[in-house]
């Protein structure tokens, strides 16, 4: 089978290439991306990781920076003496702290149910309440879901939705006083 036309020549020097740009740009396309914003921003390029991270209080390795105690004969402890062979002095507190900071912020609940299980369960709950059964028997039961499955589903809104279910079952037993 032939070859190419174009894959036979010389491959020309390219001498318009700044070769130190090359270069650098590939030793940053090749470097590892760090996630955290924090650390990425303190970041000395000029310096190793174990003093990047020595600078910002961080642990290089946490076997060295929770260090398990070493047993002795007959499983008996052998205490350290408490000093510590070169402390490392802490340049970039800033970044423990930030990052501190961002721990303890409370984690927003993400995850909704969808308008078609809401409409679904609250179908369900006015025009049957609790009878579960009843409610499996019921023609917009479209996924032929069992009783079980159906009070899975209701328990599920409860607890995302707490208040919304509590004003929703006083709004049916006022309809319902309403009535009578």
């Amino acid at each position: 089978m032939p070859k190419a036309k174009g894959k036979t020549r010389r491959q020309k020097f390219a001498y318009g290439v700044n070769r130190k740009r090359l270069y650098r740009s590939a030793r940053r396309r090749a470097a590892p991306r760090i996630e955290c914003s924090h650390i990425r921003h303190a970041w000395d390029a000029t310096k190793s990781v174990a003093q990047n991270l020595a600078e910002m209080g961080l642990a290089e390795d946490p076997n060295k920076a929770l260090p398990v105690a070493k047993r002795g004969l007959l499983g008996m402890e052998v205490e350290s003496d408490g000093q510590e062979e070169g402390k490392k002095i802490v340049r970039k507190p800033y970044v423990l702290n930030e990052m501190e900071y961002e721990a303890s912020l409370p984690e927003k609940k993400s995850n909704t149910l969808s308008r078609d299980l809401i409409d679904y369960v609250r179908y369900m709950i006015q025009n049957h309440g609790e009878n579960y059964k009843e409610m499996a028997r019921d023609e917009k039961n479209y996924y032929q879901d069992t009783p079980k499955q159906i009070k899975r589903k209701i328990n599920v809104y409860k607890n995302f939705y707490p208040e919304e279910y509590k004003d929703f079952v006083a709004s049916l037993k006022q309809e319902k006083m309403d009535v009578q």
